[in-house]
């Protein structure tokens, strides 16, 4: 039998790392990094430009393994080219407090540009990571200088291509011509349940040709192919590429091989062996032959040497665009441009009544000029959503503007963003009705997962929308959102909180935050009658209240604050001692100390009411089960917004009503 040479060496090793690992914890999926091994061998072998000495180097090229289930390729590539992956590591996979867990999961430090799992959010992801390496060499390539000049590498399934979100996503990304987009289709016709003729005939290669991308093939096990196919991807500037490459799930396998067995099952102690001795590897368990090490290992000195010749541009480009050059050293620590916040606006009760969505556009417009590196736009709704930067210009397939249109494409959107985030340059934004944050619950889960820098401006946030009737009413929104672990939902009860709630999400770059705003006119509180706007900061804060320990606490956000505060005022003139908590962020309250939660909502006063156009569910955390929560549970109508509030309940009448009925309970 011919021995096999250095790449043949490399790759037979990668596949059976990647085996070991799932048959010793007995789960995972070993048919894909079995199938996939010579394409990503190639590509991280002799092209992807990376250092694992620094894997957070900026001007890294990007891999996304968006078919997260064949996590262990990933990880034999990291552990095989140095990065902060050892063999423990890969024995650990999938098991407590794992580097190594059943999907990837973002860590920088490791390599891991991105998590992924749900198919079809790489894809995703890669297409927000392109436009930010565009965004980013508009901003600070210099004649002489590209600061800023990387690919996006990506491997994608059939499954992939089956979620709706790659085809939003392949659609944005053709349309802007996303040259540095280099996308490996792994090209198996294997599902789960067996043929992909079971369900996915269509003509691929003539799906993205019709969605401006380059199409290319190759052979899977063909290095010389896959090679030729990256160099020609590289060479197209204008359009994303897509390689679909014929691969075979298993391969290697004498009786798994090509079958949906081999997807998301162990081989077996039997079949392990066999394939190895049809692959020609030692019988060993986590077995790397001397020279696989050596060589991949090269990865790690040719890093060093790009980085370090960077490096080097970069004090020249410093001494010449001194500015510049200050600005991306902040943005790469994460910190913000000194003195943006001086930028905020701020209005007065004689400034009359103004729709938050509105405010918010005006906070945006206001500090745009500090903060340079904040772009986004919205799902084809800018004008309603007020997410239009007017000074600065559009982000299209010749110049890498500040607005974006994302077209009618939430979830793509939501994802997008999400890659631009993982730039860790990059404030980005994007706008939408509150309603439709339903398409893009996935992609902001996973960006509350990684904790990304993220900023969801969702307006028209209750049945204060109106006419439009309960298709674009949301209810249930706000207490799913909530729901949502790492993320700031944030709802404004007037023009200067919206301001408040910006400066929060863009001070805090831990997570992401969504802004939840009004369509209608809301009046600019008094602060000088009530509490300053610096108590949002807190999340949850006493707006205002009576002398003395309060009969009752009045609990409300955002619109609903207007009425509250009313019916306050109406309470204490029959006597009642009346407190109002305005809750802009449940999330920011909860992580305050007990003794300022305590203070603010007093464990002894149990007669409490939460006010809220939205689902009851969650308030009982704060009213008790002795309080009273006004709400709605049922879906809107299509009326005029102050018919619908009134038939609701939410007027201040209603709540005294309601208040004095809960003061008689005993």
């Amino acid at each position: 039998m011919k021995k096999p040479n250095i790449d043949e060496l490399c790759i037979n090793t990668i596949r059976m790392l990647s085996a070991d690992a799932v048959q010793k914890a007995n789960s995972g999926h070993p048919g894909m990094p079995m199938g996939d091994a010579p394409m990503a061998y190639t590509l991280w072998q002799k092209f992807l430009k990376h250092s694992p000495s620094n894997p957070r180097w900026q001007n890294r090229d990007r891999f996304v393994l968006s078919a997260g289930h064949g996590s262990m390729l990933l990880y034999s590539l990291l552990h095989l080219t140095g990065h902060a992956i050892s063999l423990d590591d890969i024995k650990n996979f999938r098991q407590w407090e794992s580097k190594t867990p059943g999907h990837p999961e973002y860590c920088p430090d490791c390599g891991i540009e991105t998590t992924t799992g749900p198919l079809g959010q790489g894809f995703a992801t890669g297409v927000g990571m392109a436009m930010a390496e565009k965004y980013l060499a508009t901003m600070f390539n210099r004649p002489g200088f590209k600061l800023v000049d990387y690919f996006i590498y990506g491997i994608v399934s059939d499954g992939d291509l089956m979620e709706g979100i790659s085809s939003e996503a392949a659609s944005l990304a053709g349309h802007l011509g996303l040259g540095k987009m280099i996308y490996l289709y792994s090209d198996n016709k294997i599902t789960i349940e067996g043929s992909t003729d079971l369900a996915f005939t269509e003509d691929v290669k003539k799906r993205f040709e019709a969605m401006e991308w380059q199409v290319l093939k190759a052979e899977g096990n063909s290095v010389k192919q896959i090679e030729t196919a990256i160099r020609s991807a590289q060479k197209e500037k204008g359009k994303p590429s897509l390689i679909m490459v014929r691969t075979n799930i298993g391969f290697g396998s004498p009786n798994r091989q090509d079958t949906s067995d081999v997807h998301g099952s162990p081989l077996g102690d039997a079949e392990l062996k066999l394939t190895k001795q049809n692959l020609c590897c030692p019988n060993k368990s986590f077995y790397i032959p001397a020279p696989v090490t050596a060589h991949m290992r090269k990865a790690a000195a040719k890093g060093r040497d790009a980085e370090k010749k960077w490096q080097a541009d970069f004090k020249k480009y410093a001494k010449k665009h001194a500015d510049l050059a200050g600005l991306w050293e902040d943005l790469a620590a994460g910190r913000q441009p000194k003195g943006w916040e001086k930028a905020l606006p701020v209005w007065t009760a004689a400034d009359g009544a103004i729709a938050t969505r509105s405010a918010s556009g005006k906070v945006l417009n206001a500090i745009a000029d500090r903060l340079p590196h904040l772009v986004g736009g919205s799902a084809d709704l800018a004008p309603s959503n007020n997410t239009w930067l007017k000074k600065y210009i559009e982000y299209d397939r010749k110049k890498a503007g500040r607005n974006i249109h994302f077209g009618v494409r939430e979830h793509a959107m939501a994802a997008a963003l999400n890659g631009m985030a993982l730039s860790n340059m990059l404030l980005p934004y994007g706008g939408t009705f509150f309603v439709f944050s339903d398409y893009m619950r996935p992609a902001i889960r996973l960006s509350a997962l990684m904790g990304l820098h993220v900023v969801y401006v969702l307006t028209h946030d209750s049945i204060g929308l109106g006419e439009d009737g309960p298709t674009h009413q949301p209810i249930e929104h706000l207490a799913s959102l909530r729901a949502m672990p790492n993320l700031n939902v944030l709802r404004p009860a007037d023009a200067n909180e919206t301001a408040a709630a910006w400066k929060i999400a863009i001070t805090d770059s831990s997570r992401p935050h969504a802004l939840v705003l009004s369509r209608q006119n809301l009046t600019v509180l008094d602060r000088k009658k009530y509490a300053p706007v610096d108590g949002a900061e807190k999340g949850g804060y006493l707006l205002s209240d009576s002398k003395g320990r309060p009969d009752l606490i009045l609990i409300a956000s955002g619109a609903e604050i207007h009425i509250t505060l009313t019916a306050a005022e109406t309470l204490r003139a029959k006597g009642v001692k009346v407190r109002v908590v305005n809750m802009v962020c449940t999330e920011l309250f909860d992580r305050q100390p007990e003794s300022y939660r305590k203070a603010t909502l007093p464990p002894e006063v149990s007669k409490r009411m939460a006010i809220e156009a939205g689902a009851t569910l969650g308030w009982y955390k704060y009213v008790g089960l002795q309080g009273d929560i006004l709400g709605i549970d049922t879906f809107g109508a299509s009326a005029p917004a102050k018919v619908l509030f009134e038939k609701f309940g939410f007027t201040a009448e209603a709540i005294v009503a309601r208040a004095e009925k809960l003061l008689k309970k005993k």
